[in-house]
């Protein structure tokens, strides 16, 4: 006959057998019951909120390779159909100009990464921050009021389905 005995190991005494630092643990021990097995369940929390079917929007908004999709028939885009409305979405600002056309620039500030806003009544996109101005092409039409100079802002390019009720963005 075998004889197997099972050794048990509490999870401090596990984490500090793999040589981790004390914050660490710390950080384990704060996470408490949160941390959960390799198993699935149905209270997971989707990977990537708001980019599914039903919110209106399919696709990447944010880093290097944004490509997305939106449903302007959404209530959450609806309101890009009025000229003079603007949305952030994901790392873009996407604006329905007071001349009645789609663009879409990066949503920050080149200066200190201020979120813009787009001002219908100017046509233009402003930094709260430090005052700066942007065209809707992007290009700066005045520096911040450090003195600093800036960069144009990236664009990107947009496309209207032929019912204008989706418009795509992508870098």
């Amino acid at each position: 006959m075998e004889n197997t005995s099972r050794e048990t190991m509490k999870r401090g005494e596990f984490l500090r057998s793999l040589g981790l630092s004390t914050s660490t643990l710390m950080a384990f021990y704060c996470m408490g019951t949160t941390l959960t097995s390799c198993g699935s369940s149905s209270d997971d929390p989707d990977p990537a909120p708001g980019t599914g079917s039903g919110t209106g929007l399919t696709g990447t908004t944010t880093g290097s390779a944004v490509n997305f999709t939106v449903d302007l028939t959404n209530s959450t885009y609806a309101k890009l159909k009025t000229a003079g409305e603007y949305k952030i979405i994901g790392d873009v600002l996407v604006a329905f100009t007071s001349g009645s056309a789609y663009v879409a620039l990066a949503k920050a500030c080149t200066h200190q990464q201020t979120e813009l806003q787009y001002r219908s009544t100017t046509n233009d996109l402003f930094c709260s921050n430090h005052q700066s101005v942007f065209k809707i092409t992007g290009a700066v039409d005045k520096g911040p009021s450090t003195g600093d100079t800036i960069t144009a802002l990236k664009v990107y390019k947009i496309t209207l389905s032929a019912d204008g009720n989706t418009l795509t963005v992508t870098a």
